[in-house]
């Protein structure tokens, strides 16, 4: 433990919770839409910010850094190439997503599928979100250990709370503008650390002569079906992420939301590639260490200088805080508008919809950390998060935009088959060492057409409802005092 890392991570935590203290004093909280899309006024550089640094968390730093440090550069690439191929998938569909926006996914389905398929979809949605805030917790508890005297478990639980409470008192606007800050100090601190690992490693060349044998291969030792498993739960929650969506919609605009996006794509490239190179320095400088601590152990065993390794764990923590808040904040929305608002009445007041999506998130909290003690680590929990949410949701999501000929009984089909899968293969160990999206994929997309090809075909009019601006007379979709939904609602990206 280094002073200089101490007061570097308290200096930052405390920042963020000043932002998070301004903002629910600053009284722009007047309901649940402030809370969720921070009355969409975010401008383009913390529109960036944001979807960047809520997309790369614990999973990048952590997750990712661990896949990388075990299976090298080439295959690290392929593991984080889910996230640019993702976006622009998403930049090609743009119009048509916002065209379809609404508060949450599950509300978008009901649209399309009835009340039943949002019920299903927000119960899937908000376990896979309970696993990606979890992988959060746990992230941020291996910074924690590092710099100060707590244990793992112990920097969890302190995480845990500045994250919750961060989330729980400005909603977005609180999340978004520590997003903008942490932002910089992440992509400063990986950059200056580059030259500074390579030159301990002695060298581009002593760094490929390092590497193992199996590392310096394209695909690190697995078979393609491995290395599929470990590409596509990534792609596929960036296709259909409820809380990119969300992201979007509180843009001022549809400029200023495909400009976005489209930041969010080249910024993805400075926090990627410096991660798989720190990585895999670890892996050179270092070997045998927990594939979890690569980056983390370059900051904190003396390779790089004490105040710029302070930045890097800073790095980390502002990773987790921002990202967990996030799913949290996400996770929150299903709660209050998906099971809350849609059961007890339609009438139900923005005020009251405030409250419930803060318990929620308090729930949610609590339910994180009990599920990040199941999981040994970061990378095992966001693979089985991911996959969750890939394999159920987003075929369902995907069918709403692009294929007329699905139906409710196909949609509740994949749902449950995609969300089932995942979890048995799982609780089955994983066999064959593939991950479950290899299984659970496939079995939702067969389960979607074979019971939407068995079924009556949808009706018209609602195929055409599910991707047309919401109407804003109506409870529960988005609306905008300055212009359309259309104008106001979120793509995903």
């Amino acid at each position: 433990m280094q002073t200089t890392h101490l007061v570097i991570l308290a200096v930052y935590i405390l920042a963020m919770l000043g932002i998070a203290l301004f903002f629910l004093r600053s009284g722009k909280l007047r309901g649940g839409d402030d809370f969720l899309f921070a009355g969409r006024s975010l401008p383009r550089p913390v529109m960036i910010a944001t979807m960047l640094v809520t997309w790369v968390g614990s999973g990048t730093i952590i997750g990712g850094a661990n896949f990388a440090y075990t299976y090298g550069p080439m295959a690290g690439l392929v593991f984080f190439a889910g996230t640019p191929l993702g976006i622009l998938v998403l930049l090609l569909a743009a119009r048509r997503i916002r065209r379809a926006s609404r508060h949450t996914i599950p509300e978008l389905l009901e649209v399309r599928f009835g009340i039943g398929v949002r019920t299903v979809a927000a119960v899937v949605t908000t376990i896979a979100f309970l696993g990606l805030t979890a992988s959060q917790f746990v992230g941020g508890g291996y910074v924690v250990s590092l710099v100060t005297p707590l244990s793992a478990t112990q920097g969890t639980v302190l995480i845990a709370v500045v994250v919750t409470l961060l989330t729980i008192s400005g909603g977005l606007f609180s999340v978004a503008y520590t997003d903008f800050v942490s932002a910089i100090l992440i992509v400063l601190g990986l950059f200056m650390a580059l030259p500074l690992v390579f030159a301990a490693v002695g060298g581009p060349g002593a760094y490929w002569d390092g590497l193992p044998e199996q590392a310096r291969t394209f695909s690190g030792g697995l078979s393609a079906l491995q290395l599929l498993g470990y590409f596509l739960p990534l792609f596929l929650l960036l296709l259909a992420d409820q809380n990119m969506y969300q992201r979007l919609a509180a843009a001022k605009d549809e400029r200023e939301a495909r400009s976005s996006t489209t930041g969010m794509l080249f910024g993805s490239f400075f926090v990627f590639i410096p991660v798989v190179l720190l990585a895999t320095a670890a892996a050179v400088l270092m070997p045998g260490i927990n594939g979890d601590m690569a980056v983390l152990s370059l900051a904190s065993e003396g390779y790089l200088p004490a105040v710029l390794g302070g930045l890097i764990l800073a790095g980390a923590v502002a990773f987790v805080i921002t990202t967990g808040s996030s799913y949290m904040l996400s996770g929150a929305s299903n709660v209050a508008y998906d099971l809350y608002a849609r059961f007890v009445g339609d009438r139900v007041s923005e005020r009251r919809k405030l409250v419930v999506q803060r318990l929620s998130v308090l729930g949610i909290a609590l339910a994180g950390l009990a599920l990040s003690l199941y999981f040994p680590t970061v990378l095992e929990l966001q693979m089985y998060s991911y996959t969750v949410y890939g394999a159920a949701i987003t075929p369902v999501v995907l069918s709403v935009l692009f294929w007329k000929r699905a139906t409710t009984a196909g949609a509740v089909a994949a749902l449950v088959v995609g969300a089932a899968t995942t979890i048995g293969w799982q609780l089955a160990g994983t066999p064959g060492g593939l991950n479950g999206v290899i299984v659970a994929l496939p079995a939702a997309l067969v389960a979607l057409v074979v019971a939407s090809l068995l079924t009556k075909a949808p009706d018209p009019e609602r195929v055409a409802a599910a991707v047309a601006a919401p109407d804003t007379d109506q409870p529960g979709t988005v609306s905008d005092a300055s212009g359309t939904a259309a104008d106001a609602g979120g793509t995903k990206a």
